[in-house]
């Protein structure tokens, strides 16, 4: 197999406003440096908690927001934001929320048509040809595209954004949240699209959610996600079946399952750390029934665990 996307030390600090005269403070650390390798035509998915740092990640690989360090490698070519038309060919991102990220004042037509003639300088007849074939892979109807964003239901937007994401022909879909804002009989079909998309057309996805059901049905691989840095990565099997990290084995056991009763899972604390303050060693040590000295003092690295798992902690869960 060969790579589709390599992530090398990413990260990125947001800097603090202060005062004319007061003394200048160190940044908001939103992502820490992260690591990985996605393959061409896997689907990786990436958890964690609101404000665990995957819109800003996500935000990240398609050149939306600029890194503080580190690079994105995208089949061996480095990102570079001067020539975002070089890589819009190659990544694309498909929003959380359907309707606000279609542009109210446009026709479906002319949203569209805007990747195919900046990205690919397309001509009017091959523009038309492109996304009736486009429309027909995402089942949505010709007529939709004289209408506005706010006439369609929230599935019919959100194939629309997926429809011009495909537009620029992109071997790459970053997949920020796609289904959380929908349905949940509109959320199987989404995914059923996703899947017979990613087949039909050789795409690799990197699919960012908080719900675990729905991770763990489309992904190869799964990458745990907490304040910011890497926690636990592996394949999904393993990382469902026998979690090593505490914090993947809370959001497992935090998600709601029909025919179980809602129960408290074991933790110190429910908060996630403050980012203007944040503490020395194990980001999860104050939430975590297994914390020791060590955690509270030293940052775990991220090493193998088993044979295709890798977390950071300093006490592992067994098998």
């Amino acid at each position: 197999m060969t790579e589709a996307l390599r992530v090398s030390n990413l990260s990125k600090t947001f800097p603090r406003s202060r005062g004319l005269f007061a003394r200048a403070r160190p940044g908001v650390r939103a992502l820490r440096p992260v690591s990985f390798a996605v393959e061409t035509g896997e689907t990786l998915g990436i958890v964690g908690e609101s404000g665990c740092g995957k819109s800003t990640f996500a935000r990240m690989l398609v050149g939306l927001l600029p890194a503080s360090g580190g690079e994105i490698v995208i089949e061996g070519r480095r990102l570079d934001t001067a020539d975002p038309a070089r890589f819009g060919k190659m990544i694309q991102y498909v929003f959380q929320d359907p309707i606000s990220s279609l542009n109210p004042r446009k026709t479906i037509r002319q949203i569209m048509e805007a990747p195919l003639r900046r990205l690919h300088g397309m001509g009017r007849a091959a523009r038309a040809a492109r996304i009736a074939e486009i429309f027909d892979s995402v089942h949505l109807r010709p007529d939709f595209l004289d209408r506005y964003p706010h006439e369609f239901s929230g599935g019919q937007a959100q194939r629309i954004g997926i429809a011009r994401a495909l537009a620029a022909a992109p071997r790459i879909l970053v997949l920020d949240e796609p289904v959380s804002a929908l349905d949940v009989s509109v959320q199987a079909q989404v995914l059923n699209l996703l899947a017979r998309l990613k087949a039909e057309f050789g795409l690799t996805y990197l699919f960012i959610s908080h719900d675990l059901a729905v991770i763990e049905a489309v992904s190869d691989r799964v990458l745990v996600l907490y304040f910011g840095a890497v926690v636990e990565i592996g394949r999904a099997e393993s990382i469902f079946k026998h979690p090593r990290h505490p914090y993947t084995r809370l959001l497992a056991d935090s998600a709601p399952v029909v025919g179980r009763p809602l129960r408290a899972p074991e933790q110190r604390g429910s908060e996630l750390p403050d980012p203007l303050d944040p503490p020395p060693g194990c980001a999860f040590a104050g939430r975590c029934p297994r914390a020791t000295d060590l955690c509270q003092t030293e940052e775990p690295p991220l090493r193998p665990m088993g044979e295709d798992q890798l977390a950071a902690c300093h006490r592992p869960l067994e098998d």
